[in-house]
Order: C-alpha cells, then sequence, then structure tokens
C-alpha cells in the first residue's frame, strides 16, 4: 500500500498556514465554559494517524462516547495550556507550545462548553503512550483514510440543524468529535475551508 503523505507535519501546516479559525469568546452564550480539545499527530512517517479516544462507561458525563483528549481551561489556564495538559494526563505524550501546528474552530456545546480544537504534532513525543485509565477506556490510531470519509447528515425533530455522524470503523461519531474530525479532514486532507458551528449533537449528547 502507498504511503499516505497527507499526516506528514510539512502537509499539516501547509494547510492550517491558510486557515482563520473562528473563535467566539466574544459572542459565547452567558454561562458557558471554555474548554481545549487535541488532534494528535502521531505515528512513523507515512503512516501517520490522529489519536482518539473512547471514555469509561462508568464516567459520569458522557459515559462510553467517543472523543479527542481534552477537558476543561482551568483558571488562569490559556486554552492551549489546558490542551496540552489534558493530552499528558490522558494518553502520557508531553509537548510543548512548539509541537502545536494551529487550530480549528471553536464549537459550543449543548452540555455548555466551548470547544477550542488545536492540531498538534505528537509524532517525536518522548515515551509510549501511557493511557490514564480513569479518563480513557481505549485508545484508537485513526488513519488518514479513515479520516478521510464522507460525513452523514441526519435530521432530528428536536432542531433545525442537522445531526453530524462521521463514520468510523463499526461507529457513528457524533458532534462535536465528529464535526472537529470532519473540519480536520476538510481542511488539512481536502484544502476545504468547510465550517462545522451549525452542526448538531444528538440529543443523547444534550446533557
Amino acid at each position: 500500500m502507498a504511503s499516505d503523505f497527507r499526516l506528514e507535519r510539512s502537509a499539516i501546516e501547509q494547510a492550517l498556514s491558510g486557515f482563520e479559525p473562528r473563535g467566539i469568546d466574544e459572542s459565547a452564550p452567558q454561562g458557558v465554559r471554555m474548554a481545549s480539545v487535541v488532534i494528535a499527530v502521531a505515528g512513523e512517517p507515512g503512516r501517520r494517524h490522529i489519536v482518539l479516544t473512547r471514555r469509561p462507561t462508568t464516567m459520569r458525563a458522557h459515559p462510553g462516547q467517543f472523543a479527542l483528549p481534552g477537558g476543561s481551561v482551568d483558571a488562569g489556564e490559556t486554552a492551549v495550556r489546558a490542551a496540552l495538559r489534558e493530552l499528558h494526563e490522558e494518553v502520557g505524550l508531553e509537548l510543548t507550545d512548539a509541537d502545536v501546528l494551529g487550530r480549528l474552530d471553536d464549537y459550543v456545546t449543548r452540555s455548555g462548553f466551548v470547544i477550542r480544537p488545536f492540531v498538534v504534532w505528537a509524532a517525536e513525543a518522548p515515551g509510549p503512550v501511557l493511557v490514564n485509565h480513569d479518563e480513557v477506556a481505549v485508545v484508537y490510531s485513526v488513519t488518514a483514510t479513515e479520516i478521510d470519509v464522507d460525513v452523514r447528515f441526519v435530521t432530528i425533530p428536536e432542531s433545525p440543524r442537522p445531526v453530524i455522524q462521521w463514520p468510523f470503523r463499526e461507529s457513528l461519531v457524533h458532534a462535536p468529535t465528529g464535526a472537529i474530525v470532519h473540519q480536520f479532514r476538510e481542511v488539512v486532507l481536502a484544502g476545504r475551508h468547510t465550517r462545522v458551528a451549525d452542526f448538531e449533537q444528538p440529543v443523547f449528547a444534550w446533557r
């Protein structure tokens, strides 16, 4: 199988260099909290992948759901610092600001968060992946081929916005994770500056 170089650092940096992420700090609904997530690109040359996790079924919030490494921004902490901290806490990858390649659009969730996604280069991170099983049940290595698939849209009576579904192996991954991965696919793999803020979450994720 031919190597896929779309997830090499130079290709990602070039794709993100012309993309203007949309932040919503000024227009966020009252009472929402800031959170950060990470699209971490790891793996060997020509066989890169991104890190995706699945939350334990015992977690209080969003049990069993697919997620990118990330979490809430602490008081006095920047969004990028929170992203790198959460990456280290969840899967043991320790990176610095120099490993941050760019970011994607903020996404407001139904559960009261503004999620800011950062794209980071983790291929040279020291040490192996060390899973924190209190927060992560499974770690997946998602290839460019798995990312580069057409998403599905369904309608629900509770919202006029389309619910986005990213097909991943035997599952369907919904927003926010599905929306963020889809935008990564569009911007980085396809060179299309697709926006995803208007894509809806399924009702079960509204809590």
